[in-house]
């Protein structure tokens, strides 16, 4: 029987919070419990986002949550050619091709979606009219993914079926920047698709992407993972955890006293693991993981979870 792989996949853009925390625990102790290899890679192509203090400060986190036993296979920025050899077989079957169109262009476009909404989708009628094979030049501009309109059927071990339409979300999206290195969708699947890893565990903000990754594992003959999108955890506001929520980077607590004990014990209250917030080890969670008493809906961190965090350090 082939073993199944995993991965922890971080990018070094700035600390790691607790709804961060609350995914990698949950990947580990799933890949520890069913006997996965556990891959570490470094996310780290997001350009002038990138923090190189940030990597090590993940490691430490890491370290201090009992994340451990996995495999480093380094950072994307480590060798690029695997993208750029991905983008010559796209691009000498007609699936790709260049776009040098600024943001402004496309939004002044009849078709194209009022200006404000979160991701901005593609009209088609700015496509080139050829599908033709073409060389692939990796400077200088943009290129985009041919994407037809179609419902794609995603099966997730957790949340189950969803039907998604890239073409109707995003439409043509791009796959490689005038920066000159791929963007997020191509580099995770040319990554995946290259480390043999089976299953993604990540947030449900990034269901939507599993289809579009599905175009390229497609477009590039291979096969998907099977997926694990995971609830987030999300401020009173409704809106995912970040930085106008407060402080809630892992190692500002660390700093304040916070035993990591007490961090995985919230952790867990909010996996279902344990019916009230108590100090737990890592051990403690990955015994008591149970994925059916993890509720499908996002998990509000509150002003009590924050004060119970920091009650032994008073």
């Amino acid at each position: 029987m082939t073993t199944r792989v995993s991965r922890l996949a971080p990018s070094p853009t700035g600390a790691l919070h607790l709804g961060n925390a609350r995914t990698f625990l949950v990947n580990w102790a799933l890949a520890r419990r069913e006997g996965w290899r556990l891959l570490l890679r470094m996310e780290d192509l997001d350009g002038p986002r990138v923090r190189p203090e940030a990597a090590e400060g993940v490691l430490e986190v890491f370290r201090w949550l009992g994340i451990d036993g996995y495999e480093s296979v380094g950072n994307q920025s480590d060798d690029l050619e695997p993208y750029r050899d991905a983008m010559r077989r796209l691009a000498a079957r007609g699936l790709v091709y260049p776009c040098a169109l600024t943001r402004r262009e496309i939004e002044s476009a009849p078709r194209a979606p009022h200006v404000g909404e979160h991701e901005l989708r593609f009209p088609v009628e700015l496509r080139p009219p050829d599908g033709e094979p073409r060389a692939f030049d990796a400077e200088d501009t943009n290129y985009r993914l041919l994407v037809d309109p179609e419902r794609l059927r995603i099966d997730d071990e957790f949340v189950g079926s969803s039907t998604h339409a890239p073409f109707d979300d995003v439409g043509d999206f791009v796959i490689w920047t005038r920066r000159g290195v791929p963007s997020y969708q191509l580099a995770v699947v040319v990554d995946d698709a290259r480390q043999g890893v089976t299953d993604v565990v990540r947030g449900a903000d990034l269901l939507p992407s599993a289809a579009r990754q599905v175009l390229l594992y497609r477009a590039l003959d291979r096969t998907p993972p099977r997926w694990w999108h995971l609830p987030l955890v999300i401020g009173t506001d409704g809106r995912r955890l970040a930085k106008r929520h407060g402080d809630t980077r892992l190692n500002s607590y660390r700093e304040r006293g916070v035993p990591a004990r007490r961090v995985i014990g919230l952790l867990a209250f909010w996996c279902g693991i344990t019916p009230e917030r108590g100090p737990l080890d890592p051990d403690g969670f990955l015994r008591g993981l149970d994925l059916a008493r993890l509720s499908p809906d996002p998990v509000t961190f509150t002003a009590d979870d924050h004060a119970w965090l920091l009650s032994e350090t008073t």
